[in-house]
């Protein structure tokens, strides 16, 4: 039997000593307050049992982590015309690159990029009654948590320095692909954005995509069929234009967020998180891109 505890151990201990940590996000001023000496890593088996080590039970900005959440409640409406509003090819480019959105007559190449993921907020805007509360409704019951809360401070920071997401939004508005008001969809991404949980929130929250489609509880939220999808986006588009890197080195479906949370699955068998501030150039966590490589090397478990 693996000792899964033993080995996040070692991980730990190897990249604590690891100087170059990256650097922690200032595009968003409230998220460069964070230290960037933080270091958590949670892994949770579909069997139930659950492991730490570090910080894992620190609250911290999910950020784009959030938009598989939320792309898994508009796949999971139906009549939701998702892929006739945005393509699901990786885009080689930064996630808040605007001038392939022009190139491609405002169709976002997938829902993981800034575009993408304002399309899908447009639809939840749409579908649901009371947007920001039933979506936070919606991650509290996949998680059976009603602790997890937006940060409301974060996502006034991103809405004053949110200015590509405005351009963004403006010019899906121009190519016909955005059905609300720009204002209203914005606020809505932005304080999806701004979630806070912690690393074994996140393992919970993504516990479905390792099966098959039913949470914690046992409940089915998304078809087979749909989770096998969401699964290849985010092998295929989670890190923007370092998804190539990660399932090289990694080799498992995943997503990162810009507040240095990473969480990485095997279906059928484990959802992993791991949250470090610092990022390297392409926006990703810097030590938890290594510490994910380390886990799957040390228990030789990835898709491939």
């Amino acid at each position: 039997m693996t000792d899964y505890q033993s080995i996040l151990n070692e991980i730990y201990r190897q990249v604590m000593l690891v100087k170059d940590r990256g650097t922690v996000a200032s595009y968003i001023p409230e998220l460069q307050k964070v230290n960037a000496n933080h270091f958590g890593f949670h892994l949770k088996l579909k069997s139930g049992e659950s492991y730490g080590v570090g910080d894992y039970d620190v609250p911290f900005s999910v950020q784009s982590i959030s938009k598989v959440l939320s792309l898994a409640l508009a796949a999971s409406f139906k009549n939701n015309n998702i892929l006739r509003r945005l393509d699901v090819e990786p885009s080689g480019h930064p996630f808040n690159q605007l001038a392939l959105l022009e190139v491609e007559h405002g169709i976002p190449r997938n829902p993981f990029i800034n575009s993408g993921a304002i399309v899908i907020a447009d639809i939840l805007v749409s579908k649901l009654d009371n947007p920001k509360a039933d979506f936070l409704n919606y991650v509290r019951d996949i998680t059976g948590d009603a602790s997890i809360d937006y940060d409301p401070i974060v996502a006034q920071s991103e809405k004053t320095t949110g200015h590509r997401n405005m351009a963004a939004a403006h010019l899906l508005k121009t190519f016909g692909n955005l059905n609300n008001d720009v204002d209203e969809v914005l606020d809505f991404y932005f304080h999806q954005c701004a979630l806070s949980m912690t690393c074994a929130q996140v393992s919970n929250a993504f516990f479905m995509f390792a099966n098959r489609g039913k949470c914690l509880f046992k409940k089915s939220r998304l078809t087979e069929q749909k989770v096998k999808r969401i699964n290849a986006i985010m092998l295929t588009c989670g890190f923007y234009d370092e998804a190539g890197e990660f399932a090289f080195e990694v080799g498992l479906p995943g997503k990162s967020g810009v507040g240095g949370g990473i969480v990485a699955l095997l279906p059928d068998h484990f959802v992993v998180s791991v949250w470090s501030p610092g990022l390297n150039k392409r926006g990703n966590s810097k030590l938890g891109m290594q510490a994910l490589e380390q886990f799957t090397t040390k228990t030789q478990l990835s898709i491939f």
